[in-house]
C-alpha cells in the first residue's frame, strides 16, 4: 500500500507564502509524476504542479511565475513553494503521486493526498 501524506498550509495574507510537502511512503521503488491539485468551491479540481522523477516539470498557467514545483527523490517527497498568493489561491490542495511502481503489486496508477487547506485572504 502506497500513502501520501501532506503538510503545510493555512492561512495566509494576499502577496505572502506558504510552503505544501508531500511525502509517500509504502510498499514501492519508483514514482513517475508526482503533483498538486487544488480545488476551490464549486469548481473543477485543476492541475497546479507535476514533476517527474528527472525533475521535469509542468505548471497551469495560473500559477506560473509565483509557484515552484521540487522533488527530493530520496525522501519521496515533493514540496510545492507557494508566492505572491492571490485569493483566488484558495483551495484545497491535493498530492498526486502518478504511476507508481509498488514492490509485489506491479504497477498503481494513481494515489491521492488527504488535502490540505489553503486560504488566502484580502
Amino acid at each position: 500500500q502506497v500513502q501520501l501524506v501532506q503538510s503545510g498550509g493555512g492561512v495566509v495574507q494576499a502577496g505572502g507564502s506558504l510552503r505544501l510537502s508531500c511525502a509517500a511512503s509504502g510498499s514501492f521503488f519508483r514514482i513517475n509524476t508526482m503533483g498538486w491539485f487544488r480545488q476551490a468551491p464549486g469548481k473543477q479540481r485543476e492541475l497546479v504542479a507535476s514533476i517527474t522523477t528527472g525533475g521535469s516539470s509542468n505548471y497551469g498557467d495560473y500559477v506560473k511565475g509565483r509557484f515552484t514545483i521540487s522533488r527530493d527523490n530520496a525522501k519521496n517527497t515533493v514540496y510545492l513553494q507557494m508566492n505572491s498568493l492571490k485569493p483566488e489561491d484558495t483551495a484545497v490542495y491535493h498530492c498526486h503521486a502518478g504511476a507508481i511502481w509498488t514492490t509485489g503489486s506491479g504497477l498503481l496508477d494513481e494515489v491521492w493526498g488527504q488535502g490540505t487547506l489553503v486560504t488566502v485572504s484580502s
